[in-house]
Order: C-alpha cells, then sequence, then structure tokens
C-alpha cells in the first residue's frame, strides 16, 4: 500500500486513516486476521415483525463475548445486522423527503459509507447518478441515515463515515428480480472501481466510499460497533416500522485495533466465522480465471464486473465476492456453497454416488476454500448456514413451535421458554442447514443436496470426459537408471552424503517422514557459506491461534492427497466437457506414471515437453534468458492446443545446467497467471533436484499439479545395487518413499489447516527469507520477502556451483559431500554448537570460570568467518559516554527474566527436569514443566538449602497431560502452548517405549501405551476460542499470570496483537530453531522463522496498536550469550528463555538422537540404565544464567543503559553491520528489524499495567463463592440454586480452585458441594471442577463442557416442561470433558462433535456423541446409548467406550487404527456398566436409560465394547503380573516390560 491509499482527508488538520496503517518496518496489513460470533434469526413462515429486528440485536449482545475491543473499551472491532429490505419503512421516511418510492421489488436501495465532507460527498454522489444514467435505471432520490455516535469511542469517532441510503429506480424493460439484482451488482462493481479504487478520474474522498449493500431484497446496516451499540447508533433499528421475517447479524474480533468501518459484517451474502486458510491460491485461480468469464445472463457487462475480489477486503470478504459471482451469474445461492466448501467427499464411505458425482465434478471448475468457517448466508428469501468439512466451528440452533428457527455460535442466545422449543440440534460438519420463508419450511441438508446434485447427469459427464490416470494405455519405453551417471547427476543437484542417509534413504526404508531432534544451529541460507538449494530460502508457514491446525493421521477422512492434471473448465458456463481432467491419485509420478502422461492420446489433452536448462557459462544472464524463453514456449504451446506442459532438467550436460525447479515452475505459473492462460493447462515437473517433503510441498505450493523425482528414484536404485538398502526392491522401496513424501506434504499443509491438495496447490503458504524483491515480484509473486537478500545472479552462482562439482575441468574421483546440515560433521555445514564450543561452556559452567564463558561466548557471537543468524549482522551504536558497571541493574535482578525452556518430563530425564526446576528457583527465575505435567511431591520438597523443585510455569498444552486443577494452581505463570518452534502446527508423539510407568503416573495415563499431542485445535479454534481458555486459566489460578506461546513467522505480530486483545499477560516469541525431543526433519528444517524478524514484528505491532504496555513479550530459540540477550532486548522482548544451552550446560553433547532414547549423557532418555550417567549439577545452570547476566551488563555499560527497561525496544541503538562483503549476505537489509512506529509519547514501549480479566462479573466471584464459603472454610455439606445464561462462562472454576487451594489433590468428600443451575450454561461449564463438587444444570450447555474435570460431578438434563426426545436434541457443545483427568458426567441428550476428547479419566454416560467422539482418549470409561458420528475412537490409546448400536452399523463409525471392537460379556464389566447407566438415570431421570435398565438382558448384547490394542495388552500383562505375585509399581513395571517388547505393538516407536 503507498501512503495516499488509505488516507481519506483531513479532520481538524489531521490526517484521518481509514483501516489499518500502511506496511511499515515489518508490519504488513495483509496479514490481519479476524473471527466472531455469528448469528441470524428467522420466521420459517416468512412473518415479518419488527420484534425480529429486536431478537436479532438481543442474541448479538449475547454474542459480545466473542467479539473484542482494544485499548479503548469503548470502540468495538465491528458488529452490524442485514434484514429484508424494510419497504414499508422506507417509503415513510421518503414521503417526509418528497419522493415516491415504487413496489417492492422496483427498486433497490443502496447502504453507503460516505465522505464526511459535504463538497466531497457531492461528487461522490454525482458521479453514481452518472453511473446510474450508464446502466439505464433511475436514480430516484437519497436520505441521511439518522446515526447517534455518543457511545462511540474515539478511535471509531475519527474514521466515522457519513451514512447514506440511495434509491435506483427499475427500469421497466427488465422483466425478472434476478435481471435487476444482477443490474445492480453491475452498478456497484462500477461505482467501486471508479470511486474506491480511482480507477479513471480521481473523485476526492472516494476513499470513504463503500456500498454495505445494494439490492432490491436486503439491506445491511453495520459499521465498527460494539454489538450493544448497533441498536443506539441507528436508531432506525428502533422504529416499529422497521420489520423482517429474518436477520442475519455478526460481532467480530480482530487481531488489530485499527479503525476498519468496512470490515464489519455481514457481507452481501454471507456472515462468516472462521478463517480461509487458501486465500492467496483462491484469488490466483480466480485471477486466472476471470480473463476468460463468458456468461449468457452478463453478455459485456461481465468486464465490468473484474477483477472480482477486491483484495483490499478481509477474507470474509474475499469469500463473498466469489459467492456474490457465482450466485448473480445463474447458480442458487446453496448450489454456489456447495461449490466453495465441500464437504469430505474423497473418502466418505456412505455418500450417495449421485452427490460424490456433484462434488467430483464441480471440483473440477473450482478448488475448495479451505479453512475452518461456520458461514451464515442469506439471499433475503432463504437463509442457512453450511459448516467446513471438519467441523471446526461451533453453530447451535432452536427450532421453535410458533415457526422461529434461531441459530448462533453458541445456545441460549435468546431466551426461550422451555415449553416452545420443538427441537435443538447443532450445524454437522460438511452439512448444510436452509430455511426457505417463501415455501415456509426447514430444507433438510439430504433434500437440498440432492437437488442439485441430480439437476445434470454428473456421473455421465465425468464417465465421458474425466480420465483416471491408471486407466492410459501403457508406453512402451524404457527408461533404465545408467549408473556411472546418478553420481554425477546427484553431484548435479546437490545430493549430499546427508540426504541418502537421513532421507531418501529412511523414507524409502520406512515409508515414513525421518524424525529428528535438538532443533538446528545452521546459518540461514543466505548466509551459508556453502551453495544452498533455492528451496532453502524459503518457510514454511502454519497456523496459530487466528485458526486451527488439523490432524491428518487421525481425521484422515477429510483430508485428500487427489489432484488433476490438464485445463479447468469454464467456471460461469458449465458444460458436460468442462470436467475433462486427468485425475491422480496424488501428485508424485512414478517414470512409467509420467511416461503416460507425456504420451496422452486422447480428444481434449495434449502434452508438450519443455526443457528447463541454462547455459552453465553464462551464469545469471544465461539463467534469466533461458527462464524468458521458457515463458515464451509456454505461451506458445498453450497456443497449439497444450494442456499439460512438462517442465524437464533430464537433458543436463557438460555446458547445460538445470534451472533450479522452484524457479521455473513458480515462474511460469505467475507468468501464466499475468497472461490470463493459467487455468488452461497444468505443470508436471520432472526433475531431478526435488527429493524432501519441503521441496514437493514448495513445488505444489507454487502450482506444479504432478511432480516425477526421477532422481530420488535413481538413487534408491543405487542404494539397492551398492547394499545400503537391504531387503527390499525398487518397486517396494519406491512406493514406501513416495508414500513418505506424500504422508509428509499433507502434514505440511495440515498445519496450515488445509485438507486438500488440490486448495494448497498455488496456495503459496511460504515466506522467504533471503531472497530480494526483484527476484519475489516476477516469480515468487505476492510472497512475503521482508530483509531483502540474494537475486539471480547468486541463485545462479549456487546452480553453477554445483554443476561445476558435476562436471569439473579434470576428472577428480568423485564422490558426494559431506553435507552436515543434521549433525556437525568435519568439512560440513558450520554449526552455532560444535564441539570447541560445547566443550567451552561446559568447562565454564563446571568450574564457574567466567573467563572460560568468555571465551566461548565470543565463539558464539563473532560471526566474522562463519555467518549464522540475523542478529550476528547487527552491530550495537556504543554510548559516547559509557556509565560505569556498578551502576547498571544487578545480576540478581536480570535473572529473574530469565525462564528455561518448556522440555517436558518424558522428553528428558527427571534428573534433568528436577535440576533445571532447582536451579531457576535458586536464581529467582522460572523454569517451564513442559507438556507433560509434574508430580504433585515436586510442589511441595525442599532440602536443607532451601531449594524447590516446583516449576513456576506449568505448561498447557494440546495434550493437556497431567493438567489438573492441583497442577494448576500450583504455578505463578500458566503457559498455553500455540505452537513449538521445532515443529509449529503439529502435535508431538511420546513413542510407548518411553512411557515408562513414572512417566505414565505424571500424565495420568497407561505406562506402554503411545502417547498423542493433537495439533493445536480442540479449544484454541480461533482467536475467540482461545480468548476463552485464556479465560478459562484466569478462573482456575487467578494469581498465576497467562502466557500465550507463538512462533515467528510473517503475521506473528498480528496474531500477538489479538492474544494481547485476548487478556493474555505474556506473549512469548519463538524462533524456528528451538530444540525438541523429536520433530519430522522438514520441520526442524523449514517450518517458522528466526525470533529476531518475529519479535520484532511483535513488538513493533503491539506499540502501533497501543497494546504494547499491557504485556510482557518473551522471546527464545537458541539464545547463547549476553549478546544475544541485549539484541533481544533492543529489538523489544523483556523477558528471555533458554532450553538447548542450560541442557548442554547439564551435559548433553548434541548427538541429536532423543527420539530414539538413547542418550549417552543421560540428558533426554528415560532408561534407567543410560539414567545412571547424568552428571548435571543445578548450580552449573545458575553459574551459566549469572555469567549471561553479567555479559549482558557489561553492554548495557557500554551501550549506557542502567536498567533492563530502558533498553526495551531501542533499535536506535543497533545498526545493520557495515563488515559485509559476504557473496550472498550482502544483499540482506535489515532496517524493517529496526523500524520504530510513529506514536506519540503516551504509547508505552514495556508492559506497564495489567489486564482486565473481567473476573469480578463471574458468577462464581458474584454469589457462587460466598454459598460456597463454609464448605471451603469447614468442609460443611452446602446445597445452592442459580439461574444462568449464556454469558455466565467457566462457572463452578473460581469455586474449585480455592477447594484445590485448602484440600489439595484430594478435594472434599463426594458432594459436599452441590450446585443446581437454570438455563444454558456459557462455555466451558464445571471446567477443572475437584472432586467433592457436584453442579447440575436444568438447561444446556455450550463448548467446553467439564474441560479439565480434576474429580468433580457433572449433570444436565433438559428443563422441565420441555416436550422433545432428550436423546435426539443437542444439549452440550462441541470438544466436552477436553483432558479431564477424573470425575463423573451424567449428560441426558446429544453430545457435539469431539466428546471425551484427551478424556484420561472420567466416567461419562452420554445419549448420543456427534464425529470424533472419544478422540485421543487415554483413560476413564465413556458410554453412549445412542448414535455416534464418523471417525468414533481416532488416536483413542486408552480407556474404553461402550456404544450401544441398536442399527448394528457402529463399526463403519469406527476408526479401527488403533481399537479393537469386542462384545460385553464379562459379568464384573457388564455389571459396572449397568451401575454406570443407573446412576445416569437416577440423576437425569432419563426415559433412554429407563427403557434399557427395564429391558436390560435384551441390551446388553447390543453393546459394542471399543478396547485400544495397546490399552488392552497392557491390562492383559498386569493381570499376569499380578497373577505371578507382583504388586503395584513392580507389577506395572513388568507389563511395561513386557508390552514394549511385543512386536504387535501400534502406538508408535
Amino acid at each position: 500500500m503507498t501512503m495516499s491509499s488509505n488516507i481519506a482527508g483531513h479532520n481538524n488538520d489531521q490526517p484521518v486513516i481509514l483501516g489499518p496503517p500502511q506496511k511499515q518496518g515489518l508490519y504488513d496489513p495483509q496479514f490481519e486476521h479476524d473471527a466472531c460470533g455469528v448469528g441470524f434469526i428467522v420466521h420459517i413462515k416468512g412473518k415479518k415483525s419488527h420484534q425480529i429486528v429486536t431478537d436479532a440485536l438481543q442474541i448479538l449482545v449475547n454474542l459480545d463475548h466473542r467479539g473484542a475491543c482494544g485499548c479503548e473499551t469503548n470502540t468495538g472491532d465491528g458488529a452490524g445486522i442485514l434484514m429484508q429490505l424494510p419497504h414499508e419503512f422506507l417509503r415513510k421516511e421518503t414521503e417526509k423527503l418528497g419522493f415516491k418510492l415504487p413496489e417492492f421489488g422496483q427498486y433497490g436501495l443502496g447502504m453507503l459509507f460516505m465522505p464526511k465532507d459535504a463538497s466531497e460527498r457531492e461528487a461522490v454522489k454525482a458521479e453514481i447518478a452518472k453511473i446510474v444514467g450508464e446502466e439505464s435505471q433511475m436514480l430516484l432520490g437519497w436520505r441521511d441515515i439518522p446515526t447517534d455516535n455518543s457511545s462511540l469511542g474515539n478511535t471509531a469517532k475519527a474514521s466515522e463515515p457519513h451514512m447514506m441510503q440511495v434509491f435506483i429506480g427499475r427500469n421497466p424493460s427488465i422483466k425478472d428480480d434476478a435481471a435487476f439484482e444482477r443490474k445492480l451488482y453491475v452498478i456497484r462493481k462500477v461505482a467501486e472501481q471508479r470511486i474506491r479504487y480511482g480507477n479513471g478520474a480521481k473523485i476526492p474522498g472516494g476513499k470513504w466510499f463503500y456500498v454495505s449493500s445494494l439490492s432490491s431484497r436486503t439491506a445491511i446496516y453495520k459499521g465498527m460497533l460494539m454489538p450493544e451499540q448497533v441498536g443506539k447508533y441507528f436508531p432506525d433499528l428502533r422504529n416499529p416500522d422497521m420489520v423482517t421475517a429474518l436477520a442475519l447479524v455478526h460481532s467480530r474480533f480482530s487481531t488489530n485495533t485499527f479503525p476498519s468501518w468496512d470490515r464489519s459484517h455481514p457481507y452481501r451474502f454471507i456472515a462468516h466465522n472462521g478463517e480461509i486458510n487458501t486465500l492467496r491460491g483462491n484469488i490466483n485461480w480466480m485471477h486466472a480465471a476471470q480473463a476468460n468469464f463468458v456468461s449468457d445472463l452478463f453478455g459485456p457487462d461481465i468486464k465490468k464486473l473484474l477483477p472480482v475480489i477486491n483484495t483490499d477486503g478481509s477474507d470474509s470478504a474475499m469469500f463473498d465476492n466469489a459467492v456474490e459471482l457465482l450466485v448473480m451469474a445463474g447458480r442458487e445461492l446453496p448450489h454456489a456453497m456447495m461449490m466453495m466448501i465441500p464437504e469430505p467427499w474423497e473418502n466418505h464411505e456412505t455418500m450417495d454416488p449421485e452427490r460424490r458425482a456433484f462434488y467430483e465434478y464441480h471440483s473440477c471448475l473450482m478448488e475448495p476454500w479451505d479453512g475452518p468457517a461456520s458461514v451464515a448466508f442469506t439471499d433475503g428469501f432463504r437463509i442457512g448456514a453450511c459448516l467446513d468439512r471438519n467441523g471446526l466451528r461451533p453453530s447451535r440452533y432452536y427450532v421453535t413451535k410458533d415457526d422461529l428457527v434461531i441459530m448462533a455460535s453458541e445456545a441460549g442466545v435468546l431466551p426461550i421458554a422451555p415449553d416452545r422449543v420443538a427441537t435443538k440440534g447443532r450445524l454437522q460438519p460438511g452439512r448444510m442447514f436452509l430455511v426457505d420463508t417463501i415455501e415456509g419450511r426447514i430444507v433438510a441438508d439430504e433434500e437440498l443436496k440432492k437437488k442439485y446434485a441430480s439437476a445434470h447427469p454428473y456421473r455421465k459427464w465425468l464417465d465421458e470426459h474425466h480420465v483416471l490416470l491408471e486407466n492410459l494405455p501403457e508406453p512402451n519405453i524404457e527408461t533404465q537408471p545408467e549408473h556411472r551417471k546418478i553420481l554425477q547427476r546427484q553431484q548435479c543437484f546437490g545430493y549430499t552424503f546427508e540426504d541418502l542417509r537421513f532421507i531418501v534413504g529412511p523414507m524409502a526404508n520406512d515409508g515414513v517422514q525421518p524424525l529428528g531432534s535438538m532443533g538446528t544451529d545452521t546459518p540461514l541460507a543466505v548466509l551459508s557459506n556453502k551453495p544452498q538449494l533455492l528451496y532453502n530460502y524459503f518457510k514454511q508457514l502454519f497456523a496459530q491461534v487466528t485458526n486451527p491446525p488439523i490432524d491428518p493421521i487421525r481425521e484422515e477422512i477429510i483430508t485428500s492427497t487427489e489432484t488433476m492434471v490438464g485445463a479447468r473448465g469454464g467456471l460461469l458456463k458449465p458444460t458436460p466437457e468442462s470436467c475433462a481432467l486427468i485425475k491422480l491419485e496424488h501428485p508424485l509420478l512414478t517414470d512409467e506414471q509420467l511416461e503416460k502422461l507425456r504420451h496422452v492420446n486422447r480428444p481434449g489433452f495434449k502434452a508438450a515437453t519443455l526443457p528447463i536448462l541454462f547455459k552453465a557459462a553464462d551464469k545469471a544472464k544465461g539463467l534469466e534468458a533461458a527462464l524468458n524463453g521458457l515463458f515464451a514456449a509456454a505461451d506458445k504451446a498453450i497456443e497449439d492446443g497444450a494442456t499439460i506442459l512438462i517442465l524437464s532438467d533430464r537433458g543436463i550436460s557438460r555446458e547445460m545446467a538445470p534451472i533450479p525447479a522452484l524457479l521455473a515452475v513458480a515462474g511460469l505459473h505467475h507468468h501464466l497467471i499475468r497472461e490470463g492462460t493459467r487455468s488452461r493447462c497444468g505443470l508436471v515437473l520432472e526433475s531431478g533436484e526435488p527429493r524432501e517433503v519441503h521441496h514437493f510441498a514448495l513445488l505444489i505450493g507454487y502450482g506444479a499439479s504432478a511432480i516425477n523425482p526421477y532422481l530420488a528414484y535413481d538413487t534408491i536404485d543405487d542404494l539397492i545395487a551398492e547394499g545400503l538398502l537391504v531387503n527390499t526392491d525398487h518397486k517396494t522401496a519406491v512406493k514406501k518413499y513416495i508414500k513418505a513424501a506424500i504422508k509428509g506434504v499433507v502434514k505440511t499443509m495440515a498445519k496450515m489447516g488445509i485438507s486438500t491438495i488440490q486448495s494448497y496447490r498455488g496456495a503459496q503458504i511460504f515466506e522467504a527469507v533471503g531472497l530480494n524483491s526483484e527476484v519475489v515480484d516476477k516469480y515468487f509473486t505476492w510472497t512475503p520477502s521482508r530483509i531483502q537478500g540474494v537475486g539471480l545472479d547468486v541463485i545462479a552462482e549456487e546452480a553453477v556451483t554445483r554443476h561445476r562439482h558435476a562436471f569439473p575441468d579434470r576428472e577428480v574421483n568423485g564422490e558426494l559431500e559431506a553435507g552436515g546440515q543434521y549433525q556437525w560433521r568435519d568439512n560440513g555445514e558450520y554449526h552455532l554448537f560444535n564441539p570447541q564450543t560445547i566443550h567451552k561452556l561446559q568447562i565454564g559452567c563446571r568450574l564457574g570460570s567466567y573467563k572460560i564463558f568468555k571465551e566461548y561466548s565470543e565463539l558464539v557471537n563473532n560471526q566474522s568467518r562463519n555467518l549464522c543468524t540475523l542478529r550476528g549482522l547487527l552491530d550495537f551504536k556504543w554510548a559516547e559516554n559509557p556509565i560505569p558497571l556498578e551502576e547498571v541493574e544487578s545480576v540478581d535482578s536480570i535473572v529473574k527474566r530469565f525462564k528455561t525452556g518448556a522440555m517436558s518430563y518424558g522428553s528428558i530425564s527427571k534428573e534433568a527436569h528436577e535440576a533445571l526446576a532447582i536451579a531457576m528457583n535458586r536464581l529467582g527465575g522460572k523454569s517451564n514443566t513442559g507438556e507433560g505435567g509434574e508430580d504433585p511431591e515436586r510442589f511441595t520438597w525442599t532440602n536443607e538449602k532451601g531449594d524447590s523443585k516446583n516449576s513456576a510455569i506449568k505448561q498447557v498444552a494440546s495434550g493437556r497431560f497431567g493438567v489438573t486443577s492441583h497442577y494448576l494452581v500450583n504455578a505463578k505463570e500458566l503457559q498455553i502452548k500455540m505452537a513449538q518452534g521445532a515443529k509449529p502446527g503439529e502435535g508431538g508423539e511420546l513413542p510407548g517405549k518411553k512411557v515408562y510407568p513414572w512417566v505414565a503416573k505424571t500424565r495420568g495415563t497407561t505406562a506402554g501405551v503411545g502417547l498423542i499431542s493433537p495439533p493445536p485445535h480442540h479449544d484454541i479454534y480461533s482467536i475467540e476460542d482461545l480468548a476463552e481458555l485464556i479465560h478459562d486459566l484466569k478462573n482456575a489460578n487467578r494469581h498465576a499470570r497467562i502466557s500465550v506461546k507463538l512462533v515467528a513467522e510473517v503475521g506473528v505480530g498480528t496474531v500477538a496483537a489479538g492474544v494481547a486483545k485476548a487478556h493474555a499477560d505474556v506473549v512469548l516469541i519463538s524462533g524456528h530453531d528451538g530444540g525438541t525431543g523429536a520433530s519430522p526433519l522438514s520441520s526442524i528444517k523449514h517450518a517458522g522463522g528466526p525470533w529476531e524478524l518475529g519479535l520484532a514484528e511483535t513488538h513493533q505491532t503491539l506499540v502501533l496498536n497501543n497494546l504494547r504496555s499491557r504485556i510482557y513479550v518473551e522471546t527464545d530459540g537458541q539464545l547463547k550469550t549476553g549478546r544475544d540477550v541485549a539484541v533481544a532486548a533492543l529489538l523489544g522482548a523483556e523477558e528471555f528463555g533458554f532450553a538447548t544451552a542450560p541442557l548442554v550446560v547439564l551435559g548433553c553433547i548434541m548427538m541429536r538422537v532423543c527420539h530414539l532414547n538413547t542418550c549417552p549423557v543421560g540428558v533426554a532418555t528415560q532408561d534407567p540404565r543410560l539414567r545412571e550417567r547424568f552428571t548435571g549439577d543445578p548450580a552449573h545452570v545458575v553459574n551459566f544464567m549469572r555469567f549471561i547476566a553479567e555479559e549482558l551488563r557489561e553492554i548495557m555499560a557500554k551501550l549506557g543503559f542502567r536498567t533492563i527497561e530502558e533498553m526495551i525496544g531501542r533499535t536506535d541503538r543497533l545498526n545493520p553491520s557495515k563488515a559485509i562483503d559476504h557473496w550472498k549476505a550482502k544483499g540482506v537489509d535489515l532496517t524493517p528489524i529496526l523500524h520504530q512506529p510513529e506514536v506519540g509519547p503516551e504509547v508505552g514501549r514495556f508492559r506497564q499495567m495489567d489486564q482486565d480479566h473481567g473476573l469480578e462479573k463471574s458468577l462464581d466471584l458474584t454469589k457462587i463463592l460466598d454459598a460456597c464459603k463454609p464448605a471451603i472454610e469447614r468442609g460443611e455439606k452446602v446445597k445452592a440454586e442459580f439461574p444462568i445464561i449464556n454469558v455466565n462462562r467457566v462457572v463452578g472454576t473460581i469455586t474449585g480452585s480455592e477447594v484445590t487451594k485448602k484440600y489439595g489433590a484430594t478435594g472434599l468428600p463426594e458432594d459436599t458441594i452441590q450446585l443446581k443451575f437454570n438455563g444454558s450454561a456459557g462455555q466451558s461449564f464445571g471446567a477443572f471442577v475437584p472432586k467433592g463438587m457436584t453442579l447440575e444444570l436444568e438447561g444446556d450447555a455450550n463448548d467446553y463442557f467439564g474441560k479439565g474435570l480434576s474429580g468433580g460431578k457433572l449433570i444436565v438434563y433438559p428443563p422441565k416442561g420441555s416436550t422433545f426426545v432428550a436423546e435426539d436434541n443437542i444439549i452440550i457443545g462441541n470438544v466436552a470433558l477436553y483432558g479431564a483427568t477424573g470425575g463423573e458426567i451424567y449428560v441426558r441428550g446429544m453430545a457435539g462433535e469431539r466428546f471425551g476428547v484427551r478424556n484420561s479419566g472420567v466416567s461419562a454416560v452420554v445419549e448420543a456423541v456427534g464425529d470424533h467422539g472419544c478422540e485421543y482418549m487415554t483413560g476413564g470409561r465413556v458410554v453412549v446409548l445412542g448414535k455416534t458420528g464418523r471417525n468414533f475412537a481416532a488416536g483413542m490409546s486408552g480407556g474404553v467406550a461402550y456404544v450401544l448400536d441398536e442399527a448394528g452399523d457402529f463399526a463403519s463409525h469406527c476408526n479401527m487404527e488403533m481399537v479393537g471392537l469386542k462384545k460385553l460379556e464379562d459379568a464384573d464389566e457388564i455389571e459396572q456398566v449397568w451401575k454406570l447407566i443407573q446412576r445416569h438415570q437416577t440423576y437425569t431421570q432419563s426415559e433412554r436409560a429407563a427403557k434399557i435398565l427395564a429391558d436390560w438382558k435384551n441390551y446388553v448384547p447390543k453393546f459394542v465394547k471399543v478396547l485400544p490394542h495397546d490399552y488392552g495388552r497392557v491390562l492383559a500383562e498386569l493381570k499376569k503380573a499380578e497373577a505371578s505375585g507382583l504388586s503395584g509399581d513392580e507389577a506395572i513395571m513388568a507389563a511395561f516390560e513386557a508390552n514394549v517388547r511385543d512386536v504387535a505393538r501400534v502406538g508408535g516407536g
């Protein structure tokens, strides 16, 4: 954005900024996110009333906590309402103004944002009048919309537009309503182009102009408002004449606080809660398609609509642009939604073939807009909603007996008497819900989709035109690799010894992605002395906070690897031939499959092979000329009818070097988008260069449909021939290699929350680090690259260097280079931790010698010979007058800002974990539990020195292992792990053989059973869900700081601003290089960015938003010296984390075998024999931290700073290094890192004020706690009753935390505290409630019911007076019992998605559950007395479920990967299940339970017992051990050892 682009005139001589500030420093407005609460209310029969408007505004207010406000409490992020055009109201109002409106449908109403200045407004009005005339319609008149801005904050007022209505009369020659809507659409698009975007003459004040709606059917009132301000701001909405039969409302939670009136929803057709992850690709593909648009309905007008997508809108606004085009061009709204958000049809076991054909056909026209989304949509007569394929957004609805439907992100948003409710439901994954007010009924998903699926013979069209690769004829061409050439080719494409040993070999042998550990400490590609492949200049992006990553292994049913090659059909004019594409099962081709494509001989298909080679002798000039030649050749091939372009580098020779494959693919992809021909062909790559997951992900992400990595296959053959790969053959090894690669690509896209390769293709979900903007703008258009770097000259130089190695001037004994990326090797890549630095650090800290420590830090800090990090390129600007060292803040004070990293007990040994805790407690710093829980004995342990082993920071990660109320109340800081530097966007896995009995006990799981941490998505789907978890944890321990751990990537600053608005007390920005116990090598090396970029961007964005003063900013990631800490402070951090270095101090020698449990020094292992070798001592870590502080003090003195606070964010004291004459690094520009936003002196630059968590408003503090005092203080029994509504969240948790504080893990005797609630409970009802508390709810509840339940009892049943059948109606929301460790719950009714996820100890009875029930469960018992959704028991490694399977089809709903299905036969077990059902009946009066108990004998055989294989085996071994006379821990250890030896284990490793 240029500076002028969003300044809209002046206000009291101050320029008014509309929307976010322009791009500056590391802040870029394109990375803004928003999420929200959405709802609608409709009268099914179409009866209009003013009550619907009033109710809709009430819904909005009750979703208030899902929206947000920034540094001003009276400025919201945006809210609004869409309704039917209020004809009667408008008729009366316009009569007062002196003009008369025609009948409903004969005019269009425009709701406009206009300039404040009257003369500018007249200019805009004149232009609109001109456009209306050009389009042959009549301008009837204008109306100023009355507004009252008295309740608005100053930020909103400063950019408040003038609100107006325009009335446009329909030309009588337009016969149908849809044609008039199309004409209004054209008028709006032309007006936007001319007025807002200034195409043509510049109209003063045009930047203010925005059209909320222009329609003959609907009207939208919206603005930068808080929910309760909407009705106050627009007096129209309070007028009794304002009537409608439907209303759609939305409240926004943005990650920033910048004025954005136009980013409020609803948009013209939709309101959206979620995030589109594939946006960049969706825009690219639409851009490519629009050049070829043909539409009978629009005729020549179609050209006036371009560009279809306004890229200055939010993701939701762009989604709306695309939906609008599809609808206006002739598709019905539900049909358009089925194209944009298809359900997961690819792997659906029971989908109707006709419907599958519909989806398959449409997948040839457009790719899904993928991401978590609940989208409500309306055309003014029909209103509905649909949910993404993964069901990652809550949507609940009530249908009343008097024909109302109320749907919203939560239940209970409107008070409805129980006897009025006909049904209560939820939106299901991939499903659609529609109310048609013309037909006066609810249209079911099945019927709706059947209508569209049967509209055309899609199956017939596919059979005739859609080609499967396996059905193409076999070519008779043998490609025999020539063995002597393989080595030469490997050298030419930069293969190293490590590629064979760590990448290609293991993938071909094991069929899985290779793992590594301990992070990375090698230089960034742009700083490396060695030539690097172009892929290494890119970092993978991943989802954090604003949308969830997904689990492609356990939730495989929603992922798809299919891809298509060929020309795409016309989007607006579909024909039978539109699906003429060749379908591949996945994007990796064997040599034989590639030849099939090359020789394709069918009508509509033609392949052309284009060489991607350049003259090595001509270097950069030759490379550029070859690229231009490639583009010209492609244009010609397309002109000649080619639909498949194969880019090939097979022709390398002494003269010709290969163009880097990524450069060729991305460059051609963008060239064809610019030419408007991209949708006319598919790109296939035949290259010797790509070989690992990151390479394939990049090639697909930049547009490749299919890849043939021929040299990888030749290499596998060579390894077999050389005897380095044994017991396998070519076919098996290649199959395994491809399987490993595809799994890795799916995991890479799942990190971003994308579930189909089709959506991932061209989505460009990467950031370039170290490429200059010339290269990026031309060949990798729209890819962020923030610090510049190398150009085509260096890329060519690196390619030529590799080529020279393969074709030397004189023959030498050729062999591959060592590599040294993954482990330190002599002559290999440089590592910061090498034998020399490790030795100096260990000796210095063991002897307590500051002198030797300084020798170590000099080796690390002095990067003159080996550049390694961005901080190494920054020099200090020393003070002219340094201050004496003794005036600088003391070591004792500085070390309190230090923390050790989150390393779980389980990944590192007990000895190492406790040594870190003792050391940090001695210093007054903080150690971190990591995600594996903590032994409660450590909370109170001490010795004669007064030491403590209690970790001050307790981590709450996606696995929730050991997260009990007791754990939470013993923390000073609670850290939510959103992402981890070594594997952002992924969960972890602790293999069964590392789950020793003592680890299992701490984690509340079973010894010997593998543990899966899901990717972080269950209660952190979005920014508003993270806000809820922060609130939950603050309730669970009011005295702890709440911290959120993020990983550096482009856009992390806006995410951090959202985290600050969600009321976190601390935000941690981790670098990409952090250590780990186990992670895919591709993630360790290629995901996330350097902390210097992430930290600087975060600090800059928080300052811009005036949020910096309310949150602590911390950083970590290979911090090794006092100099590192000084740079971090100057870039904006006030707290600092260390993980790898303290482990080295404790003895780690960087063997990088943590994931193998073979650590030779007893640091990262659970093996008792190896742990005996541990030689570390807390005193060594104390020395290290004090030395770091001492070195920092010396730097502070020379810089002239007395305290750390003075130096935070003082980037003016840093200079980009002058001394760079490095052949690559000389192009790097670090000035964006040093940018200081221009803000006033009132804006703080470090943390100065407390967050307002709003706890004093909670039900616990206003009512419950007082009522429970006798129980807490004296253990007396207490009974109390309270009304409850959806805004009462986390009820019972504060009270529970007080119980735990006083009584510890044992809690109180059962039913000591009995609380009864009536109504709709807010989110997280009963979270972390301990033993002794019983919460009974008559009504219903929202998401996260019983989250982290720690021994308490929860009971829920429908209100007395309800007439619906309980088990068929939804009563609690999604993700109930997440991470619960103990207690009981009884649910009379149906639960939503992911019931019992990560349950490790609760006994539960429920009457039906949605998809993914009992996911990742590790313990406890769940009884389901009815239906389950799909994918039950995915990742379930422990505990037991009993499902009543009356239909006999449960097996098809169950994920059988880790569990077996058995009958209920054991007498003891039958009795236990009976008792649970009986208690359920007693507590909830369940009719379902009563019926089952009355006929118990006949029901027992209908129960299916779901038992995890590993868990069953451990229980059997335990029985054996006990039978042989062992007991307690001995029996558990014997069972563990027997299980680890068993080859049939499925729980990994």
